[in-house]
């Protein structure tokens, strides 16, 4: 067990921002009962999917897996792009670094245009963008008394943007 699983029972979480896991965007409280309710959902899913129209003639079901078959090894990128790329999802994880991203898609915006979009508090925004500063995602320079962020790469934007369509079509 890691360090962060010492001593807690399996399904519980800390909170370490103040906010409750699955907590929305903007601070909305979402129910979040470590899985429960989404677990037993998508097993209906899951079931639904797999299970399929049932079939009223004699026909035998047959299982088409092929238990001899072994597929062959997937070809990787070395280890280091494979845990960059780790570290990169692991910074857009976050729904509010997520709304970043998106607000930045036209330009660069300054911190205060951030909250007033956003609806958060200015920590709050600046703690999101010191951690996609620091993961490559966003660069920052000063204009005047304020800094300007904007997106290192269009790249990153695609992600995202595939990530909330995707989201959005479910």
């Amino acid at each position: 067990m890691d360090h962060l699983g010492a001593g807690r029972r399996p399904g519980t979480f800390t909170r370490v921002s103040g906010r409750a896991p699955g907590s929305g965007i903007l601070g909305s409280p979402t129910r979040y009962d470590a899985g429960g309710d989404r677990a037993r959902e998508r097993a209906r899913k899951v079931e639904t999917m797999h299970s399929g129209p049932r079939s009223t003639g004699s026909d035998p079901v047959t299982d088409v897996h092929d238990a001899d078959h072994r597929a062959s090894p997937v070809p990787l990128p070395p280890e280091r792009v494979v845990s960059a790329a780790g570290e990169l999802l692991r910074a857009l994880s976050a729904p509010l670094r997520i709304a970043i991203v998106l607000q930045l898609r036209d330009g660069p915006r300054c911190v205060h245009e951030l909250v007033d979009a956003l609806g958060v508090t200015q920590p709050l925004v600046s703690q999101h963008l010191r951690i996609l500063k620091s993961s490559g995602v966003v660069s920052s320079h000063r204009q005047g008394r304020e800094m300007r962020y904007e997106l290192l790469d269009e790249h990153l934007l695609d992600i995202v943007e595939a990530a909330v369509g995707h989201a959005g079509e479910q």
